[in-house]
């Protein structure tokens, strides 16, 4: 388990935005949802316009707030320039809404959306770069961080050309590299900074000991080799390394579920508060995912895809982000406003910082809709799709909610 230290945390007027923004454009993009139906697909440019909604505005935008609070702390050195983040979620949140403009309505906005996008990356990618240069051990977080970081900047890259066909007819082949973005900035990106931060917050929340790293640490190597290979495959155009590079991939993660069963099986901390249900429905959907996806490859059926990419993203990540809120926000609110108190006055139990029924209506509502909506994608059928993004939007309502009323906890 990875020590903690407290010493080189950012203020928290630096990672505020990144929760409240993020929490607004997933619960924008959650409204939008009962919108779509169950016959979308990955080439529909609406599809593509909200997914960026969700995927830049909610996950890397959480992502990068709490990174910028973790990294430091974890590695124990101080950021190279902490001020660069009161650059990145400005500009993050702007690219992002031009970029939604451009796919839905005019597609001469994404260009410069995507052009903010990128800065607001390279900004982010420069500090942890220049950041890890002053760590003098290399553990796995420190690798993690090392591979997602190079992963991003490369999916970056290929995510600008594409808005460049799009918005200003530069010739680059769509069909030919999407997977190869989705790939790179999903798989290497967010699923590896997800698996690294997991080997701290989880040991650290559930107060798991002793339990054997091998299996994330073969996970790690043959994801990084899995996303690597499937550039490659690209650039040689070859199924065969598509294909081989795909089940690395599913293989790694499915060694990062044994490891997350090492971890509950030491946990001492037995309660089932709304992160621990949130973990058991986030590992359970990738789980799903991950028998769905072999059978989408191997059968070539879309719905069966389609269904393994909803488990992922909305199951897997979006339980394993805004569990971990619950965690995560109670603690900065409580570690600046209250610390300093301790010993003076009577301060609140974190327990107390977060709003356990509205929380509980979050978790229900999004946990029914992931598991609905999932089935109508799966089995074709747009009223059990639509039914359950109405869930989704629902359970969104209530957890930018929690994320407001935990943020101001307190406040005077």
């Amino acid at each position: 388990m990875f020590q903690v230290s407290k010493e080189f945390a950012p203020p928290f007027s630096l990672i505020s935005p990144f929760f409240k923004i993020g929490a607004l454009f997933y619960l924008v993009s959650m409204l939008l949802l009962p919108f779509f139906g169950a016959d979308s697909t990955y080439y529909d440019i609406t599809v593509a316009g909200w997914a960026h909604l969700f995927l830049l505005g909610f996950v890397m935008m959480i992502i990068f707030g709490t990174m910028a609070q973790l990294v430091p702390v974890v590695l124990e050195v101080g950021h190279f320039s902490v001020d660069f983040y009161y650059l990145i979620w400005p500009l993050l949140a702007t690219g992002t809404a031009l970029m939604g403009i451009g796919f839905v309505f005019s597609p001469s906005f994404l260009p410069y959306g995507g052009l903010m996008v990128l800065v607001s990356m390279l900004i982010f990618l420069a500090d942890t770069i220049l950041t890890l240069r002053k760590v003098e051990r290399v553990s796995l977080t420190v690798a993690t961080i090392g591979a997602t970081n190079g992963f991003l900047l490369l999916g970056i890259v290929v995510g600008f050309a594409m808005s460049l066909t799009i918005g200003a007819g530069v010739g680059v082949d769509i069909q030919k590299w999407l997977g190869v973005h989705v790939v790179l900035v999903l798989g290497g990106f967010v699923t590896l900074t997800i698996v690294g931060m997991s080997m701290v917050l989880l040991p650290m929340f559930g107060l798991s000991h002793g339990f054997d790293e091998k299996p994330v640490n073969m996970a790690f190597r043959i994801m990084c080799a899995g996303v690597a290979l499937y550039f490659v495959a690209a650039v040689l155009d070859s199924e065969s390394l598509r294909f081989l590079s795909l089940l690395s991939i599913f293989a790694g993660l499915g060694l990062y579920l044994w490891q997350i069963w090492l971890i509950y099986r030491t946990r001492a901390r037995k309660e089932s508060d709304i992160w621990f249900k949130s973990m058991v429905v986030g590992y359970g959907s990738l789980a799903f995912a991950l028998i769905l996806a072999p059978i989408a490859l191997i059968g070539r059926l879309e719905s069966v895809s389609l269904a393994s990419a909803w488990f992922l993203v909305m199951g897997f990540f979006t339980f394993l982000i805004n569990g971990h809120l619950f965690k995560i926000i109670p603690f900065l609110v409580w570690f600046e406003r209250y610390s300093p108190l301790v010993g003076k006055e009577k301060v609140p139990m974190l327990a107390d910082m977060i709003p356990q029924k509205p929380g509980d209506f979050q978790f229900w509502f999004s946990a029914a809709g992931v598991m609905v909506a999932g089935m109508g994608l799966l089995f074709g059928s747009d009223i059990f799709f639509k039914a359950g993004a109405a869930f989704m939007a629902l359970g969104a309502v209530f957890m930018f909610y929690c994320v407001i009323w935990m943020m101001n906890f307190g406040r005077r």
